[in-house]
């Protein structure tokens, strides 16, 4: 006999998924009802051994170590070679014929009820603070609600869905056909209701018989703090309606967060540029600082140079999931004059030479005043 794993066309270190999902595909290949050559048939047994064998995690081990020798009385107990099915292969085989629907009885009962409604998606935009802290927004929606009419039922009044006729309220409908393998059943949706097992023969005049009417609703959403843009939020439940009294979907929430006038985020940090004098960054200062939690007295120490940061820990932006804030990171911007006056060129010239910089020479007072007109 050949070697399992060629037989099923993986690897000897496939997973348990792999191995299923090359069986069904060789199965379709090899079944007699799509592969009318005879070596087929024989072929589709043998693989359908080695799905038995391989699929067990004992037989799989004894296999692995010992060869079709380990294995060669798995398939010789009560049931014989059906207990290859029994096993679940043949189950596998329904799925993959018969969308899980087992040929021979068995399957599902009932009918398949009302399909779940759509999912509906939606961008809401809320402001830098709300993202931060968190906020309740409204968030408007067309949507498929329940008909208040007949309640979901889609009868008109006084009346109720009936029992189909076509499928006798199962939802599906059976066809039989011969095979090389004996009789067959296949199962499908029943046409007349649509799975749903009923029929309305009078439709409510509100809704159509669909049960559901398009309306717009208006929800508020809890948005948490910390959130930011292209966080989604999902609310169970607030989607369309299903029809004739179908589960309603859910909600997707898009967030979209407006930018801030003095801060930029980056994780869960807030990032604010702080803009200095010479005299500020060269003498150091005291100033107040605004922050997204009120006014703060921010000290900034002597000699401060140009892009240094400094931090405020737990300003930032409090975390999703968890507990804490991230930081608030000042960053430096030391601004220096494009346009100075007298006494100010003069005050600068008189540092420079105390502290032997070399600078460019004062500008004459006809050029300077050319300078001017034009700047």
């Amino acid at each position: 006999m050949a070697d399992f794993y060629e037989l099923l066309g993986v690897h000897r270190s496939a997973t348990a998924d792999e191995l299923k999902r090359a069986y069904r595909r060789r199965a379709r290949e090899l079944h007699p009802d799509t592969n009318p050559d005879p070596a087929a048939a024989e072929l589709f047994k043998e693989v359908a051994r080695a799905y038995e064998v391989l699929s067990d995690p004992e037989q799989r081990a004894r296999y692995d170590r010992f060869g079709d020798a380990g294995v060669s009385g798995a398939g010789a107990g009560p049931g014989g070679f059906g207990d290859v099915f029994g096993g679940g292969g043949l189950g596998d085989l329904f799925d993959a014929f018969f969308g899980g629907a087992s040929p021979f009885g068995g399957g599902r009962q009932g009918p398949a009820g009302p399909p779940r409604g759509q999912d509906l998606e939606v961008v809401a935009d809320l402001d830098f603070e709300q993202a931060v802290f968190g906020a309740t927004l409204p968030v408007s929606v067309r949507t498929a609600v329940t008909c208040p009419t007949c309640t979901g039922t889609g009868a008109g009044q006084g009346t109720k869905p009936v029992t189909c006729s076509e499928c006798s309220g199962l939802g599906t409908v059976r066809r039989v056909r011969q095979s090389v393998l004996g009789q067959m059943v296949s199962t499908s949706v029943c046409g007349r209701c649509g799975g749903l097992g009923e029929v309305v023969v009078t439709p409510c005049e509100s809704c159509g018989g669909e049960g559901r009417k398009v309306e717009d609703r208006v929800y508020h959403v809890d948005v948490p703090g910390g959130v930011d843009t292209g966080s989604t939020l999902r609310l169970a439940g607030r989607g369309a309606v299903g029809p004739r009294g179908g589960a309603a979907g859910d909600l997707y929430v898009h967030l979209r967060v407006r930018p801030h006038e003095r801060f930029r985020r980056e994780g869960y940090d807030l990032v604010h540029e702080l803009h200095l004098g010479l005299a500020q960054a060269a003498l150091g200062t005291s100033l107040m600082l605004p922050t997204l939690d009120g006014e703060e007295t921010l000290t900034i120490p002597p000699g401060t140079q140009h892009g240094r940061e400094l931090r405020l820990r737990g300003r930032g932006v409090p975390h999703v999931e968890g507990r804490g804030r991230g930081d608030l990171r000042v960053q430096v911007v030391i601004d220096v004059p494009t346009k100075l006056s007298a006494d100010e060129e003069q005050l600068l010239r008189h540092y420079a030479e105390v502290r032997g910089e070399e600078v460019a020479p004062a500008e004459k007072g006809f050029l300077k005043k050319i300078k001017s007109a034009f700047s």
